[in-house]
């Protein structure tokens, strides 16, 4: 099962990201929704992130089938990557709450300056000045590869709402056959409690120094249209207008529009 997961609007995610949490599901695609992997080796450890040092020397020495993960824009892939036997994965979700999540996260993360307040950071999100730039751009971005045999896309949302029924399409894609009892056990392990109760997903294990545990937890609540409970009506109908001007080219609908 070659895997190729650039799965881009989320650093960004909600504190089940959309990008860890499809992490998880393909560990356990991949183990035939055994958890024994996923319960004994870190996330960042089965799928590399290729958009550091780092994580592209352990990527460069994992022995195939393997799992890579990046946030990183289209525009920074080479181009024959299009035209790879690379499966490309790319979750999204509503950016309303991407800019939620986002903003908790930069509380957490030490390596990122203070967010400030809510309505400073959602000008921020708006104009780009946030970590890997802009979401609109992001998404434009790599669903112009959509139409391509080795993309696949899926929103959280979609997650959220028939994750047996997401599992059995991401299978597909990849040429994986699970019989039903594997896509229970993947759906199972795949929760959002599952991977909270779980060191090796819940970056309970990452140093103090990446991350102030004190302040938070990664995994907050998993849920879609938290943002209601965050935006003011000003600062939603003002994130719809930049929304609307920005990705009006696309041609597309999402779950949230």
């Amino acid at each position: 099962m070659p895997g190729f997961l650039p799965q881009g609007a989320e650093l960004r995610g909600e504190r089940i990201p959309g990008t860890n949490w499809m992490l998880e599901i393909l560990s356990l695609i991949r183990c035939d929704g055994d958890p024994g992997w996923v319960r004994s080796v870190l996330n960042w450890e089965r799928a590399p992130w290729v958009d550091n040092e780092t994580g592209l020397e352990a990527a460069l020495k994992y022995p195939p089938p393997r799992l890579l993960s990046s946030h990183l824009p289209v525009q920074l892939f080479p181009k024959f990557l299009q035209r790879s036997k690379a499966k490309i994965i790319y979750t999204l979700r509503c950016p309303k709450d991407v800019l939620v999540s986002l903003y908790h996260f930069s509380k957490l993360l030490c390596l990122v300056k203070d967010p400030g307040s809510l309505d400073s950071f959602l000008e921020d999100f708006l104009s780009r000045n946030v970590v890997y730039s802009s979401w609109f751009d992001h998404v434009t971005g790599w669903m112009g590869l959509k139409g391509n045999e080795n993309f696949f896309s899926i929103t959280y949302e979609e997650l959220q709402q028939d994750l047996r029924g997401s599992v059995r399409r991401i299978c597909h894609f990849l040429g994986k056959e699970l019989s039903e009892e594997q896509v229970a056990a993947v759906v199972e392990n795949a929760s959002f409690q599952s991977m909270k109760g779980n060191k090796m997903s819940n970056y309970s294990q990452l140093s103090d120094e990446y991350m102030d545990h004190q302040n938070g937890e990664f995994l907050r609540k998993g849920i879609c249209g938290d943002w209601r409970n965050h935006l003011s009506e000003a600062q939603s109908q003002r994130f719809d207008t930049v929304y609307r001007e920005r990705m009006q080219g696309l041609g597309m609908t999402f779950p949230w529009d």
